[in-house]
């Protein structure tokens, strides 16, 4: 079965973030293994960079406002390629202060979502969304529509 990592900084503090995070994990696991490593916030971006880089593994996607945008479509197509290949597939959530360079490096794409800022417990539930969104196009059903 494929595995899909989310390497996130931070805590969902609020329970309402972290039931949404529960749930797409759950509809996910249908499609795919899970993994959601949260990771601390640090003092420095180079001390969460060496947290973050012991757990990315094969694909890596990287949100970075200055990275590509996709549209759900092409996520799907993206994520349909590499479970193709049988490639494991990391996404990455930095702090609420960035990441540090050597993370976007070793990323094999940076994705960004918008140009707009979005609060960053936020962000982790919209990425689970997506990812949910774009294994439901690729399996035909009309969640999409």
């Amino acid at each position: 079965m494929l595995k899909v990592n989310f390497v996130v900084v931070g805590k969902l503090k609020e329970s309402y973030w972290r039931a949404a995070v529960e749930e797409y994990a759950k509809r996910l696991s249908r499609f795919c293994k899970i993994e959601i490593k949260e990771l601390a916030e640090r003092v420095s971006l180079k001390d969460e960079a060496a947290d973050i880089l012991r757990f990315v593994r094969g694909y890596v996607f990287v949100l970075a406002v200055e990275g590509n945008g996709r549209s759900s479509e092409e996520l799907a197509q993206k994520l349909r390629a590499l479970a193709d290949r049988g490639e494991e597939i990391t996404f990455v959530i930095g702090s609420s202060c960035g990441l540090d360079q050597s993370v976007k490096a070793a990323a094999n794409e940076l994705l960004s979502f918008s140009k707009m800022t979005f609060p960053h417990q936020m962000m982790r539930v919209i990425l689970l969304e997506q990812v949910y969104r774009a294994f439901m196009i690729n399996a035909g059903a009309e969640y999409h529509k």
